[in-house]
């Protein structure tokens, strides 16, 4: 994308700007969702009386089963998983809780969608990976922060307080964006007129709220670079569900530590991913910016380091990891490295088919999320049905989709508008 007569962004201010506080705003928002979505992956190890395939009781179960702050549950690996990926769709079993999750996920699926929606108007092009990136990158600090803290409340406080604590905090956040988020630049009470003339300058072929769009759906299905972000977007969020809902499940299983302990081991992955999901946005930007490479190769070259090395990583853990610090060193950078997609995959849409952003980002979220629903169902399936080596298949599975996905964006991703997507005055040039 290329824009021209733009201010130059140096004499903008960034992280003081309102367009930055509001990714910072946003980013807390994606922390509660996941910190909503994650924790029941952790208080789980607490609930029930086994998280193991075959009635291995949780040694940190035992030490809560008397407690009456912890109350257990018997549910079985397969329901435990029915109940994890709940979060995405409705299914029959545990009903209640089920339902809950299922009201929630809803709801949180339409905040994913929408939030993106919002960098239409408030982020200059070449700010767009590092604003999406910063924005994005509470998906993964969320698990960091709730795992982290988790443990401790399960310890200390119960573990239905979790819950309790997570609530609030989503029902503040929510007032709080009512009353401070305003949809448009020239809106806002408190931006710089500097920044405002910066924003608008930036975004003056952008498309018009004003003008109708109609989606054209028959080309649509038959655009390939539309259906390989879509494949993509399949593989990544399968693979970071499981390793973010499944995360505490494996180190119970590999290191046998209470839950305290277990959440403080299962935040570090999450927060290296955290830490590299913001460094993947700005080095997009940055190579963009200089044009040290095509926005093609920008756009390959992270999504191949967010789909591959997580695989290698993986194979590691299976296959190199035989004692603690190999199996916390592995897992972390097996879960970190997918947020290199950031500045690949992820923000491709807008390359493709800015005029139609919000309704292929809301597309493509769905086919995601229904990879996440079904890696955590199969995941839960598989534990309960196999007493051999159920974590060998359930990583291989990951990487054959992680692989399959990968192959597809390399021979056949795109990042200029497709013909399909442009209109008169309404595009980027």
């Amino acid at each position: 994308m290329q824009v021209d007569n733009q201010v130059s962004p140096g004499k903008v201010p960034h992280f003081c700007s309102i367009r930055y506080g509001i990714a910072v705003f946003l980013l807390l928002c994606n922390v509660i969702i996941m910190s909503q979505r994650v924790c029941m992956s952790l208080t789980m190890i607490a609930m029930v009386n086994n998280t193991e395939p075959h009635g291995l009781s949780n040694t940190s179960t035992k030490e809560l089963q008397d407690n009456i702050k912890n109350p257990v549950y018997n549910w079985s690996t397969e329901m435990q998983g029915i109940m994890l990926s709940s979060i995405f769709y409705a299914e029959l079993g545990e009903i209640w809780v089920i339902i809950c999750r299922v009201i929630k996920g809803l709801f949180q699926g339409i905040t994913l969608t929408t939030q993106q929606v919002i960098w239409i108007k408030w982020a200059p092009p070449l700010e767009l990976t590092r604003l999406t990136s910063l924005s994005l990158s509470g998906l993964l600090l969320g698990p960091c922060i709730v795992l982290l803290i988790t443990g401790f409340i399960c310890d200390s406080l119960g573990w239905p307080m979790v819950f309790y604590i997570f609530g609030a905090c989503g029902c503040a956040l929510s007032v709080l964006w009512f009353i401070l988020f305003y949809e448009d630049p020239k809106d806002h009470p408190y931006i710089s007129i500097r920044e405002k003339e910066y924003i608008t300058s930036a975004l003056t072929q952008q498309v018009s709220s004003s003008t109708p769009i109609k989606v054209p759906i028959k080309a649509l299905l038959k655009s390939v670079p539309l259906w390989v972000i879509s494949i993509c977007n399949f593989a990544f969020f399968w693979s970071n569900t499981f390793l973010s809902i499944y995360m505490p499940t494996y180190i119970d299983y590999k290191l046998q530590v209470g839950v305290k302990e277990n959440g403080l081991l299962s935040s570090l992955p999450p927060l290296f991913a955290w830490i590299f999901a913001v460094l993947a946005g700005y080095m997009a930007d940055i190579f963009q910016t200089r044009n040290t490479f095509s926005l093609i190769t920008i756009r390959k070259l992270f999504t191949s380091l967010g789909l591959l090395l997580p695989s290698i990583f993986s194979l590691c853990l299976l296959y190199l990891s035989s004692d603690f610090y190999g199996t916390i060193i592995f897992l972390i950078l097996a879960n970190s490295t997918s947020s290199f997609a950031m500045g690949g995959l992820v923000i491709n849409l807008v390359d493709i088919a800015p005029r139609y952003y919000g309704f292929l980002r809301g597309l493509t979220n769905i086919i995601g999320l229904t990879g996440g629903l079904i890696s955590s169902t199969v995941t839960g399936t598989i534990l309960s049905e196999d007493a051999e080596s159920p974590w060998v298949k359930i990583f291989l599975l990951m990487i054959g989709n992680n692989m399959i996905g990968l192959i597809f964006y390399l021979i056949f991703a795109k990042a200029e508008v497709q013909d399909w997507a442009k209109e008169r005055q309404n595009t980027y040039l």
